[in-house]
């Protein structure tokens, strides 16, 4: 079902994304959604009218908690930061998958795909998530339910399918669409930076006041930014751009060292509004390596303007998405992962977070240290091991990922208050008495 006010209103061709994304989504046969730069809905398959199909049927549980138009935001962003596919989890542990759709090298829209589990409903870790999103036990049947309506896809097909939204999304981004929103966009642009530049020229004073570098219109650019102020932070930006060329004389290579200067700015003033560090240091070697293919003032100031735009986006409250599908990630790599010796070192590469940031937020929003958590995951399972007589203690301890059976030991009794021989014995005994 098509959102959007008309094609006029997206920089990239609407139609043909909507049959591109229509195709996909029959082929594989999972819903899709198509969403501008601002995470905001143009396009949903299937003739629905809601962004999520299970956090609609959540609505009572959840009484509008998740913002799943900051979600799909998050997971495009993370696309165009990771080769241009990323699947992810959402706050309610279903998986998606995003591509950006690009124009002239800049993110304008995205297309995602799901929610899917990748595991069975039984395995779902139903009772964490009720938990992390304060969903009422009076609720949790209802939670059950529409868990189990969603498709369960294994791990290596989402895989591929990704893959193939990544190729759908190039094929929406093919650049002969955009260059009239280009065109557009920058003469708007470039008559403001002119206006501005005559208004200059007739304040009066000298040539050394007029060409003054404006250090408060600086500043006040720095703090729109660090509030997410999009309009109020291209107005002053144009502002800028004209004391720039007006005070460089119209020398291109001046104006250019000006505007790294700039993307410096920018990067921090995003950082100061919250932005993701590791996100926007890797966004700004992406552009500055960029600005030696321009050669002309309007492109450059383009060019510039779009980066402003992603900086300011990068504001927007997205760290709790991004905590949750980090979380999530790290949850499901344990699960699967177990029985192996693994570290917290190992699973923060694999969410690709330092150790040490990766440990406080894992802490902050699960309770607990990685250690305990991955211990009490190991233990549970123990538990059901413990069940069948036939399998040594030692080769249980082997089988849950320890490598010295009597740390196992040591660990169980802590966690269940009885060593594992006991426990086996305790849980034999109340299987004969109900035999009886």
């Amino acid at each position: 079902m098509e959102l959007g006010n008309g094609q006029s209103d997206v920089r990239f061709d609407l139609k043909k994304a909507i049959k591109c994304v229509d195709a996909y989504s029959k082929s594989v046969g999972i819903e899709c959604i198509i969403i501008d730069s601002d995470g905001n809905p143009l396009y949903l398959t299937g003739g629905r009218k809601d962004i999520c199909i299970f956090c609609s049927r959540m609505q009572n549980p959840l009484k509008g908690s998740i913002n799943c138009s900051n979600v799909h935001l998050y997971g495009s962003y993370q696309a165009e930061r990771f080769g241009g596919k990323y699947v992810f989890f959402c706050p309610m542990g279903m998986v998606h998958w995003a591509s950006p759709i690009s124009v002239d090298g800049s993110m304008q829209g995205a297309v995602l795909a799901g929610p899917v589990h990748m595991v069975e409903p039984d395995q779902f870790p139903i009772d964490d998530i009720a938990s992390m999103n304060q969903i009422e036990e009076s609720h949790l049947d209802e939670f059950k339910m529409c868990i189990e309506e969603i498709p369960v896809i294994r791990p290596d097909v989402v895989e591929n399918m990704s893959e193939l939204l990544l190729m759908v999304a190039e094929q929406i981004s093919a650049p002969q669409s955009s260059k009239y929103f280009y065109e557009r966009e920058s003469q708007e642009q470039q008559s403001d930076i002119s206006k501005y530049l005559q208004h200059i020229k007739t304040m009066g004073g000298n040539d050394e006041s007029l060409s003054a570098y404006p250090i408060e219109k600086e500043e006040e650019l720095l703090s729109l930014i660090s509030i997410g102020d999009k309009a109020g932070s291209q107005k002053v930006l144009n502002e800028i751009f004209g004391y720039i060329f007006f005070s460089s004389g119209g020398n291109f290579e001046v104006i250019k060292a000006r505007v790294l200067e700039l993307i410096v700015l920018l990067s921090r003033a995003a950082l100061k509004g919250g932005a993701d560090v590791e996100q926007i240091f890797g966004l700004n070697y992406k552009y500055l390596s960029q600005i030696n293919s321009f050669h002309s003032v309007e492109e450059l100031t383009y060019w510039l303007s779009k980066i402003m735009m992603r900086f300011t986006d990068c504001v927007f409250n997205l760290a709790d998405v991004k905590h949750i599908d980090v979380i999530y990630k790290a949850v499901d790599y344990i699960k699967r992962n177990y029985m192996k010796k693994i570290t917290l070192e190992e699973v923060a590469a694999n969410v690709y977070l330092s150790p040490s940031y990766f440990s406080k937020i894992f802490k902050d929003e699960m309770k607990c240290n990685f250690n305990n958590y991955l211990n009490q995951i190991r233990i549970e399972v123990s538990k059901k091991l413990l069940a069948d007589d036939s399998i040594a203690l030692v080769d249980i301890a082997n089988l849950v990922g320890y490598e010295d059976q009597s740390y196992f030991t040591k660990v169980f009794k802590k966690l269940v208050g009885i060593s594992p021989g006991k426990f086996r014995e305790a849980r034999c005994s109340k299987i004969n008495l109900q035999q009886r």
